[in-house]
């Protein structure tokens, strides 16, 4: 009926009557060792060919503790209702002792959701109830804690109760209904008549306007599009004709009318095409991409029956894993087979290649530890058809370009490939064309600029006089709208300017940086969203693709390198069109990038200090831009007979000097 997503060993009872259970322990070499003395490993089907996944795994035997396998055994039975469930016998063990064969015994599936207990931060919650979900019921894929949950959450689906919940076809296979008909979806529709043949046509009235109305449309959202033959964009979901249990996931999930990058990402992005995207924070990128992804995923479940992933989603943060596992999970909710699998580093490796044998259709990881697992062969990737890489500029900068190039070598040269941010400098966008065949461009807005929602705030601030200034915003009643979130440039710098905030302003303020565990990140980011904490310091880890939706206040302590990182942590601040506030300091430290903020901010309407206005570096700056544009300028001159001898001329007064 279930998956388990570790195997729990119980611990023996005291009573001398009963059979005694084998103890099961991890010792620090990692191999496994029985109670009798004999030093030969209790379970060898539960072994793997490696034990270095379990070098980090400590059993307390004292109390009941969690075993979590590589993968899932393919001689495991599944867990059957409310019976605990024997590991297969020791094969060696039977034929030289027969007469003391024992078996280690997994902890039954909880009947009762009281009996669970509730989630640690990154751990899988009960669709149903929210406690730890600890099984994957198959027929929906979604993650439940207990027998009682999981008849609920079939139930909602229209999928049977009571008994009838319990007794369906929970095999991974491909399903079929109680009666032998082929299996349906959450709308009753056929798997196979809904998906086999998708395949996106434009709408009727969508090819009904001219190319006039189109045009104006496009000017009145900013889209900005290049490439060859360009799908036009939509006005509203329902005229991509998505299948019915999408579409009701993409309303359920609060996604009534597209933005403006949805409406040209999305046909294009059904179509095919190789895209690269660049718009606004908090403009809805990642649903612009899920669509595609997703009916890609279909289409290859269909067509190629139950083999590896599908989708492959490329990003540079766990955060933003994780936050897009479970925007993911949104969509899929009731599509038969359409699990997902979250690859990111900081966490517990076991349980993420034991979730790989679940049939994952799409699979969301950070580039380092997507490596790893494919150096262990855990996973294929030679059916990937789409993949996407979110935040681009960063992933095609050094350090994680190699990585992405490695990966790339491990998928097929026929796949759709998406690129995302909000920043696509003409450097990375050079390496991001090589990387597609004949891509859309698509551009939102200004490129490269802060969003329109933010209103920026820059204030000429002298290092020493930085922290002064920041406790004065947090004691002002007009810009202070807790939970804030203050960026500094190093992880030290966040742990003494959080210790200042707590100390001196009495605020609940904690750090958050990559030298935290993932535990205590994930714990942090979770209590930002549910506004646990007044003030949190914070390093680049929270400063792209994170929809800090309570976020109204961004504070900039320390300037970042670069004006693109500055659009993405300012762009925390006004998330799908809410208006927020970012304000920054800046000194004579930032001279360089003097000339970059006066140019993106100052045409937003916002004031700049006359300290930066005024300042000799940014005069130097202006003057040898002018010169470098003049200088390409002159290089662009078209020569006609007409001035060819003026140009020889003017090249050989210049010589002579």
């Amino acid at each position: 009926m279930f998956m388990p997503r570790a195997l729990k060993v119980k611990r023996p009872t005291d009573n001398t009557s009963q059979v005694l259970k084998k103890k099961c322990k991890v010792s620090q070499d990692g191999e496994k060792e029985g109670n009798d003395g004999t030093g030969q490993p209790p379970n060898p089907s539960l072994q793997t060919s490696t034990t270095a996944p379990y070098e980090s795994v400590e059993t307390d035997m004292n109390t009941e503790t969690q075993v979590k396998p590589d993968y899932q055994d393919t001689h495991l039975p599944t867990l059957e209702q409310g019976c605990p469930v024997r590991a297969p016998e020791d094969q060696q063990s039977s034929e030289s002792e027969s007469s003391t064969e024992e078996s280690e015994e997994e902890e039954p599936v909880k009947s009762f959701r009281k009996s669970q207990r509730w989630p640690e931060p990154g751990e899988p919650v009960c669709v149903m109830c929210a406690r730890f979900g600890e099984y994957i019921c198959d027929s929906t894929d979604n993650d439940v804690c207990s027998l009682e949950c999981k008849a609920s959450h079939l139930a909602k689906m229209g999928m049977g109760t009571g008994e009838d919940a319990f007794n369906r076809d929970d095999t991974g296979e491909k399903r079929t209904s109680q009666c032998g008909q082929p299996a349906v979806d959450r709308a009753g529709n056929s798997v196979e008549d809904v998906y086999k043949d998708y395949s996106y046509e434009e709408d009727a009235f969508i090819s009904g306007l001219t190319e006039e109305q189109v045009q104006r449309v496009k000017q009145e959202l900013g889209i900005v599009t290049e490439g060859s033959e360009v799908g036009r964009p939509i006005i509203e979901f329902e005229q991509c004709n998505l299948p019915s249990t999408l579409s009701a996931n993409l309303k359920k999930a609060g996604y009534e009318a597209p933005t403006p990058v949805q409406m040209q990402m999305v046909p294009v992005g059904l179509a095919g095409r190789d895209v690269i995207a660049s718009a606004d924070t908090g403009s809805g990128k990642t649903v612009a991409f899920l669509l595609p992804v997703v009916v890609c995923a279909l289409k290859r479940l269909v067509e190629g029956g139950l083999g590896g992933p599908a989708a492959l989603i490329l990003t540079p943060t766990r955060e933003l894993a994780i936050q897009i596992e479970r925007q993911t999970k949104e969509l899929v909710l009731g599509l038969p087979n359409m699990r997902t699998g979250l690859l990111v580093g900081g966490m517990p490796l076991p349980p993420q290649l034991h979730r790989l044998k679940s049939t994952i259709k799409i699979i969301i990881a950070t580039p380092g530890r997507l490596l790893e697992i494919l150096k262990q062969k855990a996973v294929q990737l030679d059916g990937v058809r789409v993949v996407v890489v979110d935040e681009a500029d960063t992933m095609l900068k050094m350090g994680f370009q190699q990585q992405i190039l490695k990966v790339l070598e491990n998928i097929p040269e026929e796949h759709q490939t998406l690129l995302t941010s909000a920043t696509i400098p003409k450097g990375t966008e050079q390496l991001a064309a090589r990387l597609t065949q004949d891509p859309v461009r698509i551009a939102i807005g200004d490129r490269n600029q802060p969003c329109a929602d933010i209103r920026q705030i820059v204030l000429w601030v002298e290092e020493p006089s930085k922290k002064k200034k920041l406790f004065e915003i947090l004691n002002d009643g007009k810009l202070y709208q807790p939970p804030v979130v203050v960026f500094v440039d190093c992880k030290l710098g966040a742990d003494l300017l959080c210790e200042a905030v707590k100390k001196i302003m009495g605020l609940n303020a904690v750090a958050i940086h990559s030298d935290k565990t993932q535990w205590d990140r994930n714990r942090i980011l979770k209590g930002l969203l549910e506004g646990d904490f007044e003030v949190v310091v914070s390093t680049g880890v929270l400063g792209r693709g994170l929809d800090l939706v309570n976020v109204k206040l961004v504070v900039n302590f320390d300037m970042p390198p670069n004006m693109d990182e500055y659009v993405h942590q300012v762009g925390r601040a006004g998330r799908l069109g809410h208006r927020g506030t970012a304000i920054t300091f800046v000194n004579n430290d930032n001279k360089r990038l003097f000339l970059e903020v006066v140019n993106r901010v100052k045409p937003t309407g916002s004031q700049l200090p006359p300290q930066l206005l005024n300042s000799p570096h940014l005069h130097e700056q202006q003057r040898r831009d002018k010169q470098k544009a003049k200088q390409r300028g002159e290089d662009d001159i078209m020569v006609t007979k007409n001035n060819l001898l003026d140009i020889i001329r003017k090249h050989n007064r210049s010589s002579k000097r």
